[in-house]
């Protein structure tokens, strides 16, 4: 039995993180403008987005389609133009079951990322202008939760944003029944803060966003794992070892995932680095050890359960399960090794 510690620590950092805010903040109101209704609220500000040393003044995404956001559907319809860009041809309609809560009349921020994750796509999220700023200008479009009512009678929309204008104070976004809205960045400021800040990248497994760390990374890939987008998640592993050739946590996951895509080789290879890596760490040897008794090579797998035991730790149990059960296995026939590629 697999023992992947990154999967578990990720998810549950990943579910602390998002239910909370989503419980918070249920998108799904409709409105017929951006600038009516804050100006009608009074929500007037100064505020401008940050100056971010080597971002163009002016950037703009190309390629997004726009929905137009039908009363109590702003999260399919923000969803469906993120992904369409990233490449996955779906209409509102069809992740309107997925995303929408009839319930709560509107869609949480943990189910936009789950649908997003379903389609195989990584669920980014970021936080704060100099991100967003970063994103777009390197071609991502960034959907954002703003609260467009008050604070005290919430009124949470989500919209897309594609572009911005500094020179004249500007964020253009796809929201509500217009493509490309041009809305000062002042207001704009105003209403995304009552969110923190939130935002969402919806990317190809194989894209870095233009902020990412390692750690995060690591964790919206993990969800394509819970998801069981096994190819997606090694393509996502795979981008971040490009990044981080040295992450013990990429390696991991890029094992594991090979493993279910049955990519028995590959999935060994990626656990034996993982061991060079962490060599006191008995998970990588258990892992290694499983992948190469599914390829009969029991020799070496016994002598790696053995290290994994021998490591010991808290998930020791499980690594004398796993020699037990390689014990168990009977040798090959005439000694040779059963191929399994």
């Amino acid at each position: 039995m697999f023992s992947p510690l990154l999967t578990i620590s990720a998810e549950k950092r990943t579910l602390s993180r998002f239910t909370q805010a989503g419980n918070r903040m249920i998108a799904g109101l409709f409105f017929l403008a951006l600038p009516l209704v804050v100006s009608g609220c009074g929500l007037l500000s100064t505020g401008r987005l940050p100056q971010t040393p080597n971002l163009p003044d002016k950037a703009m995404v190309a390629g997004v389609p726009f929905f137009a956001q039908d009363e109590l559907q702003c999260g399919p319809a923000a969803l469906a133009m993120a992904l369409q860009w990233s490449g996955i041809a779906v209409q509102p309609s069809a992740l309107t079951p997925e995303v929408f809560s009839p319930g709560l009349k509107g869609s949480l921020q943990s189910g936009l990322i789950g649908s997003a994750r379903r389609h195989g796509r990584v669920a980014y999220p970021i936080a704060g202008s100099e991100a967003l700023l970063a994103e777009v200008a390197a071609g991502h479009p960034v959907i954002v939760l703003v609260n467009l009512g008050l604070s005290w009678y919430p009124k949470w929309h989500y919209g897309v944003v594609i572009g911005y204008d500094q020179e004249r104070g500007e964020v253009i976004l796809h929201s509500g029944l217009t493509a490309g809205e041009h809305l000062s960045s002042g207001v704009f400021l105003n209403i995304w803060q009552r969110s923190e800040h939130w935002g969402l990248l919806i990317l190809p497994p194989g894209r870095l966003p233009a902020t990412a760390t390692e750690e995060a990374w690591l964790e919206a890939v993990a969800g394509l794992e819970r998801t069981g987008q096994w190819q997606g998640a090694a393509a996502g592993y795979d981008a971040a070892l490009k990044r981080w050739p040295e992450s013990f946590g990429a390696w991991m996951g890029l094992g594991n995932s090979r493993y279910s895509l049955h990519d028995l080789a590959g999935s060994a290879g990626a656990f034996r680095k993982a061991t060079l890596l962490q060599p006191k760490n008995g998970i990588p040897f258990n892992n290694l050890a499983q992948a190469l008794s599914k390829q009969g090579k029991r020799k070496e797998a016994l002598a790696a359960a053995q290290r994994a035991v021998d490591l010991g730790g808290p998930l020791l149990e499980t690594f004398r399960q796993t020699l037990e059960e390689i014990k168990a296995q009977p040798p090959p026939k005439n000694g040779r090794r059963k191929k399994i590629r």
